[in-house]
């Protein structure tokens, strides 16, 4: 009666040696007892180095983490959110579970991202006998897919952010500022008469003036965190994460100036140059306020900007 056991094991093991997805199982204490040859041509790791192991996490990762099939051998499938940003919600072990990640594959020297489905293997009597993990590489596909997003979240004319995903960011700096209580500024600008440009040299014309101009506020911003946006028309807005008036000021006196050097001419301007005027407001966010009221005081500030003669910037009362 033993050997048709034995018999079917052994099948069973040649079977997922030889399957074409890499697959890798370990058993209840997380030592790996099958590592396919589809696993060695993704990985680079050959079996005989993992086999009897918990080494398996040396394929994937610069830095000791759990794979996935490590948390649900363990039963920590509370923490797959904290190492797998993408993946499926699951409530029980016996369910499994689905999740994506950007490995940095450190023999193969190439980070890759892998597509990753583990499920426990379970025996006759209900007791946890090992996890099969399985990998896709799909490194093409979600390039692809950030290319993608990337470009809708682009303005097509100036290769800004649009103001969908300006207004996205803009939430997300806003709670990040609020919990960290630091403070969040906003420059709105407006490229001044801009319908007497228009009108002068054409809209071809006009649109590569808008290309120079997000070209200049792109220029003006030198750290990391800050986002220059077309939010519409000839309307374009600075965010400054970290920032509070004070330092809006200093960018918006830098993109005065780079724009003063690009000199582009406006003869039916006032100033006979293309200038932009805008508004700054800062503020630290709390609990109480959304936003808009950011993007409102930096709007109201913008049309005193202009009604005081333009090629200039105001700051909102009382937001700072």
């Amino acid at each position: 009666m033993d050997q048709p056991g034995a018999e079917t094991r052994e099948f069973a093991v040649k079977l997922m040696a030889n399957l074409i997805v890499p697959t890798f199982v370990l058993d209840t204490n997380g030592c790996v007892i099958i590592w396919n040859r589809a696993c060695e041509r993704l990985t680079g790791v050959a079996a005989a180095e993992v086999l009897g192991t918990r080494e398996h996490w040396r394929a994937f990762y610069e830095t000791h983490r759990p794979c996935l099939a490590d948390l649900l051998a363990e039963g920590r499938i509370d923490e797959i959110p904290v190492f797998y940003a993408d993946s499926d919600a699951l409530t029980t072990l016996e369910q499994g579970v689905h999740a994506a990640n950007w490995c940095g594959m450190p023999r193969i020297g190439k980070e890759l991202y892998i597509a990753i489905d583990a499920g426990p293997i379970y025996g006759d009597d209900g007791r946890l006998l090992a996890v099969v993990e399985t990998l896709r590489d799909m490194t093409r596909q979600k390039n692809a897919q950030m290319t993608l997003e990337a470009l809708a979240a682009r303005d097509g004319l100036t290769g800004l952010i649009n103001r969908r995903s300006f207004d996205d960011i803009l939430l997300r700096e806003w709670q990040r500022a609020r919990r960290d209580r630091r403070p969040l500024a906003l420059i709105m600008t407006d490229v001044d008469q801009f319908k007497r440009y228009n009108d002068t040299y054409g809209h071809p014309q006009g649109d590569e003036c808008l290309r120079q101009v997000a070209a200049v506020l792109q220029s003006a911003l030198f750290r990391p965190g800050d986002a220059a946006a077309r939010y519409g028309g000839e309307e374009f807005v600075v965010l400054l994460p970290a920032a509070d008036a004070t330092g809006a000021m200093l960018v918006a006196e830098r993109i005065k100036e780079h724009l003063a050097r690009l000199a582009l001419p406006h003869p039916a301007s006032t100033h006979g140059r293309v200038t932009v005027s805008m508004g700054i407001a800062a503020t630290e966010p709390d609990s109480e306020h959304e936003p808009a009221v950011l993007l409102a005081a930096a709007d109201a500030a913008l049309y005193q900007a202009k009604h005081a003669g333009r090629n200039q910037f105001a700051i909102a009362p009382g937001v700072e």
